[in-house]
């Protein structure tokens, strides 16, 4: 069976109907309680180059999962309407993607990083090693 429509096109699609920030507005925004910052690569990119600080880790295949509250899956934070979500990736395709999935699922209050994590390391702005990431996250929790 052919494709009829391409990943370009399904990128393309989406970064037309989503909010996308450049590394520089977001790195400014870095401790802006309202934003939260959510890194959906896969295990194994995280483990092999770090995230951002302070980032939620939302595996792009759970994504969906973790967000609708009727799910058994379902994580509280994405419920906070105070929070703007930020989502990046590898490049910038699979978060404009996620992005376009979770405004028609009905959240209006989220947007990707222009280039993802690529663009972030490129413009030298901060990353944590996976180590530092657990050690923030339980710094947090105790807080």
């Amino acid at each position: 069976m052919p494709i009829t429509k391409g990943f370009q096109a399904l990128v393309d699609e989406a970064m037309a109907q989503v909010s996308t920030y450049s590394v520089e507005q977001v790195r400014a925004r870095l401790s802006d309680a309202t934003v939260q910052i959510v890194d959906i690569r896969d295990p194994r990119e995280l483990e092999r180059e770090g995230t951002v600080p302070g980032a939620l880790l939302a595996p792009r295949g759970m994504l969906e999962f973790w967000v609708d509250p009727a799910s058994p899956y379902f994580k509280p934070v994405f419920a906070d309407e105070s929070k703007e979500f930020i989502l990046f990736c590898g490049a910038g395709w699979r978060s404009a993607l996620a992005t376009k999935t979770l405004q028609d699922m009905g959240m209006t209050n989220v947007a990707h990083i222009d280039g993802g994590f690529a663009a972030w390391k490129k413009a030298q702005a901060p990353v944590v090693t996976m180590e530092q990431h657990k050690a923030e996250s339980a710094a947090r929790k105790g807080a």
